[in-house]
């Protein structure tokens, strides 16, 4: 659950085609999803997104400093299995709860998905889940840097389902103490890499920062890689391909 933003246009969403698959947008509240899966299944997805989001809130309701808080979240049993993925994911790596949020409810909907399709992306606000059979590529979307949109993630299938989320300091309305245009992180985790996303763009409060925060990255588990983007300089970190794209 994001906070309530002015609306940005998303149009690197009129990039999000692939051979054999269907794409529809769902939209509950600050949840906007675009979905490619082997038939339209905007009923279904809705009806998952506004089940995790009425748990969600209810929590938030019960636990009114959640929404805010910038530091870990205690653990709590009772609370939800979205509240509780988007809580582990978070802590690991020290940030608030919310950081993890759309990549939670990514990963939610993809797994529901996942029975259903061979193949199924779910982007959520830069956030990606991806489950694929044949290799993939994500653009990078980094603002007004001049390699945005230019540099791509090429997606080993074999490595599927993961997530690739991207934080920026410069772009959108997700929070960050970073001046990071795009810090993208790839984990089969899909709150994980939100929540380390967010945690490595605030490492990075300026382009000298970039290789300090990659070497930080290093040391987190589960992590399979990153890129971040400043500027004109790029530097990545684990097992990411990059593809110029045209």
């Amino acid at each position: 659950m994001n906070k309530p933003h002015s609306y940005e246009p998303r149009t690197y969403r009129t990039r999000m085609v692939r051979e054999g698959l269907v794409g529809f947008r769902v939209a509950v509240k600050e949840t906007d999803l675009m979905v490619l899966a082997a038939g339209d299944f905007a009923r279904q997805v809705r009806e998952v997104v506004v089940q995790e989001r009425r748990q969600l809130e209810a929590y938030i309701a019960g636990h009114p400093d959640f929404l805010e808080a910038l530091a870990p979240w205690p653990e709590d049993p009772f609370a939800p299995l979205v509240v509780r993925e988007m809580i582990a994911a978070a802590s690991q790596v020290g940030v608030g709860p919310m950081a993890a949020v759309a990549g939670a409810l990514a990963a939610r909907v993809g797994q529901f998905l996942a029975p259903l399709s061979h193949e199924v992306i779910v982007e959520n606000g830069g956030d990606i889940f991806i489950r694929v059979r044949r290799p993939a590529t994500v653009a990078l979307f980094a603002g007004k840097s001049p390699l945005s949109g230019r540099v791509g993630l090429k997606i080993d299938p074999l490595l599927t389902p993961l997530g690739v989320c991207t934080s920026s300091g410069t772009v959108g309305h997700s929070l960050s103490f970073g001046r990071a245009d795009a810090a993208c992180v790839v984990a089969q985790d899909v709150a994980l890499a939100d929540a380390v996303a967010t945690a490595l763009g605030n490492r990075v409060p300026e382009a000298a920062a970039l290789a300090d925060a990659l070497d930080w990255i290093a040391t987190v588990p589960e992590i399979i890689g990153a890129v971040v983007i400043v500027g004109e300089k790029l530097g990545a970190w684990g097992a990411v391909e990059l593809v110029p794209l045209s």
